[in-house]
């Protein structure tokens, strides 16, 4: 069931989105992580589409401290070789829980074309070896987030786990095979990278700590 609080946030994703052409907008609901997006506008830039899930958004929110703001702004990714600039505002309700995510993608090549461009109308072409300046995101040690901060994540992520455990549980899928497959949508988006995850989730599993490094190692590939 789509959360109501979110949906003041349509409108101002189609207000990014025509008053930035170029602009890709996205919100999600983190209420169904699995499947978290709710509405796209622009989607022709990463080909975004409404049922799909996060990628980036956990590790961004942990490596950022989760700031009071709730910006996450100005981290960059790839998506089929293209450099994506990407911002996210994250959502609170009235106790301060993290329920949702709105996030702007602009693919930059145009932008980095007319660098090019510009560069080389100045400067002439680069010499031999000089290669194009590469944009870096910021070092995941940049940051350190505050232990309130680090409650607000670690809540956030819990609550995901709440939902998509329930989830599982309510569609009767706990075959061996449907918990191996949760933890691996969870170790890719990012889950296990909280402080405090990896007990969380196996109480919420009824596993051991043990079985739950044997489920990621055979994830990793290491049996």
């Amino acid at each position: 069931m789509q959360n109501e609080k979110l949906i003041p946030y349509f409108s101002v994703a189609e207000l990014i989105a025509r008053t930035f052409p170029d602009a890709e907008v996205v919100l999600h609901d983190m209420s169904t992580p699995q499947h978290s997006v709710v509405y796209v506008a622009n989607g022709e830039v990463t080909g975004r589409k409404i049922g799909q899930t996060f990628h980036h958004l956990i590790e961004k929110a942990v490596f950022a401290g989760n700031p009071e703001d709730g910006v996450v702004d100005n981290y960059l990714f790839k998506k089929d070789g293209r450099l994506i600039r990407s911002s996210s505002l994250l959502i609170r309700n009235e106790k301060k829980e993290l329920i949702g995510a709105l996030c702007i993608n602009i693919d930059t090549t145009r932008a980095n074309d007319l660098m090019n461009w510009a560069q080389n109308l100045l400067h002439g072409k680069p010499k031999a070896g000089e290669g194009q300046r590469v944009i870096a995101e910021h070092s995941e040690t940049e940051t350190v987030a505050s232990p309130a901060k680090e409650d607000s994540v670690r809540q956030f992520v819990n609550n995901m786990i709440d939902s998509m455990v329930n989830e599982l549980i309510a569609e009767g899928r706990n075959s061996r095979d449907d918990r191996l497959e949760l933890i691996r949508f969870m170790d890719e988006r990012g889950v296990f990278l909280v402080k405090g995850s990896m007990e969380y989730v196996a109480g919420k599993l009824g596993l051991s700590k043990v079985t739950l490094y044997g489920y990621l190692d055979e994830i990793h590939g290491k049996r």
